[in-house]
């Protein structure tokens, strides 16, 4: 969903309006356009019952609509049209969801038509035009996914971490061939796939090495019992008992999605819980308090430790709530046409949901904007994905595989950054500005800086 704001920046530009090839492109959209408008003008008079809609352009439909922050935007949207919008985002038909019925409309009752990932530039590009688990058919969080997806730990200025970087912001750059398919030829003469194969075939040959690594330790008889994720898709790869194939590209297009996808929403997830704490100091005190009581005089805090917090559990919920990894959910499609609340919803329509937006919704939640961890004390709702009024991960059959992964490794790093330290704001602040930068996972606009003080115990 990134990509749908990514357009308003590339047109806003000054330097593009001062490019002859960028002219030139203006004007090929404006005679492209046009003829699409007309055309659909002329056969308007055999309408359907589709959802709301707000006013589009002919040019860019409702992309004008988005602002700088499209979770919030569109959840504005959602109150004036509905909880079940249909926008055009450019030549695309794009379904956008903003309630937990509606949520569960999609997600589970009709989950089987919608539950089929488009396939983008970037796709393409990176994942073999979908041959991972996300879209078939930096910090200590970099290194504790790589150990357990690669078998190795990432330097902040290693190779494999800078890739990390840049392969996540290629996930959220304008393509007009997704926005406009007859003119992603266009991409081609900015050179934005030039730049994707660039950085695709730079991650692809780490990826490469990384393999070879396991292959030769394997022959050189390394231990067993110590297998990490790359391990266990090499004895996938020749498993005859699987029923698929499941090729060198699947391999990596599996591990890209493990290391380059869980980095970034785990490390956003803590830098916002922390940013809660220390902005709620009573509920700081509280859940260091909790923590520590735990744990006692122990040097490690241990995976059974987090289950035995119930506070830290309602911070852990709390944050989530507010601040999902993913704002907006990876997209689908429908694969046929489908009937949701008398709406004719038409196959290859484009589905967004803002998880935001219903993790926020003021019918469901108590002061739905402040942050309070005690409304989950005795609350039994999950955000598993059964209870559709908090799907911070999704939910359905498409719902996030990392779910679990990434929940341990919030709950072990916060437990003990809560234990040893104590948490100063830097430079004598009073309260960190909590204003939202948009990305694939949305973050703070201003980096989180905080002074850690050795607790005493």
């Amino acid at each position: 969903m990134a990509v749908t704001i990514a357009v308003q920046q590339w047109f806003q530009q000054e330097t593009f309006f001062n490019n002859p090839l960028s002219l030139s492109l203006v004007f090929l959209f404006s005679l492209f356009f046009l003829s699409r408008f007309l055309r659909v003008w002329a056969v308007g008079s055999k309408s359907v019952k589709v959802p709301p809609s707000p006013p589009k352009l002919p040019l860019i439909g409702h992309l004008h609509h988005l602002g700088s922050l499209p979770h919030q935007s569109l959840r504005a949207l959602s109150l004036k049209y509905g909880p079940l919008m249909l926008l055009h985002l450019g030549y695309t038909p794009t379904l956008v969801v903003s309630s937990a019925k509606m949520g569960r409309e999609i997600m589970k009752t009709h989950d089987v038509v919608f539950s089929t990932r488009p396939i983008t530039t970037a796709v393409k590009e990176f994942l073999y035009s979908g041959k991972d688990v996300a879209f078939a058919p930096l910090v200590i969080t970099n290194n504790i996914i790589s150990r357990v997806a690669l078998g190795r730990s990432l330097e902040e200025k290693s190779v494999g971490a800078k890739l990390t970087k840049d392969v996540m912001e290629h996930f959220g750059v304008f393509s007009v061939g997704d926005m406009f398919p007859s003119l992603g030829w266009i991409d081609e003469l900015t050179g934005l796939k030039r730049r994707m194969r660039k950085t695709s075939s730079a991650m692809h040959r780490f990826l490469d090495e990384v393999v070879e690594e396991h292959l030769t330790s394997k022959k050189e008889g390394a231990q067993a019992d110590k297998k990490d994720l790359v391990d266990l898709l090499l004895e996938s790869e020749k498993d005859p008992t699987l029923g698929v194939e499941f090729t060198r590209e699947n391999l990596r297009a599996v591990i890209m999605d493990m290391f380059v996808a869980g980095t970034d929403t785990t490390y956003t997830t803590l830098e916002w819980a922390m940013a809660e704490l220390v902005n709620h100091p009573v509920a700081m005190k509280k859940v260091q308090e909790e923590v520590r009581k735990v744990i006692g005089n122990t040097t490690m805090v241990n995976e059974s430790d987090t289950s035995k917090m119930d506070y830290f559990n309602c911070v852990i919920k709390e944050t989530l709530r507010m601040h999902p990894a993913l704002v907006l959910s990876l997209p689908r499609v429908s694969t046929s046409s489908s009937v949701i609340e008398g709406y004719q919803i038409p196959d290859k329509t484009r589905v967004i949901v803002n998880l935001w937006a219903i993790c926020r919704d003021p019918e469901v939640w108590d002061k739905p904007n402040e942050f309070i961890p005690e409304r989950f004390m005795n609350n039994l709702i999950d955000f598993r994905g059964k209870d559709f009024e908090f799907i911070p991960f999704g939910a359905g059959r498409r719902g996030c595989p990392g779910l679990t992964f990434g929940l341990m490794s919030v709950e072990a790093i916060l437990a003990n950054l809560l234990y040893w330290f104590d948490w100063e704001l830097n430079g004598g602040a009073t309260k960190i500005d909590m204003t939202e930068a948009f990305g694939l996972s949305v973050h703070l606009e201003q980096p989180l800086r905080l002074v850690p003080k050795a607790h005493l115990f």
